[in-house]
């Protein structure tokens, strides 16, 4: 899978999100055990009543300049690792507006 994947409506990106953090940061992109590449992130939000998506949801729309509304977590609701779309953002938009802040290669844990 890839970090940034295009969609009909605009590109989808891998986000592994860690809750009830200190701060809402996107802390840099990553590769889990099997290899596939994902932008890590942390919200202090804590993971009940989809709180920690929405915050994820807008740390990103303010990061990449899009609007809130166009920001969503498509899957992976539940769970730690998520597909966020972007509607009306292509794929190499996306990556060019990622790439904009100071993002470092890092391992998972």
């Amino acid at each position: 899978m890839a970090l940034i994947s295009a969609t009909g409506a605009g590109a989808r990106l891998r986000v592994r999100l860690t809750p009830r953090a200190n701060t809402d940061a996107l802390d840099g992109l990553a590769v889990d055990s099997a290899g596939e590449p994902y932008v890590a992130a942390r919200v202090r939000a804590a993971p009940e009543d989809g709180r920690a998506n929405a915050a994820l949801e807008a740390l990103l729309a303010a990061h990449v300049r899009a609007r809130r509304g166009d920001v969503h977590v498509a899957k992976g609701q539940a769970g730690r690792v998520k597909l966020v779309e972007f509607v009306g953002i292509g794929a190499a938009d996306l990556e060019r507006r990622l790439a904009l802040a100071p993002m470092q290669q890092k391992s998972a844990p």
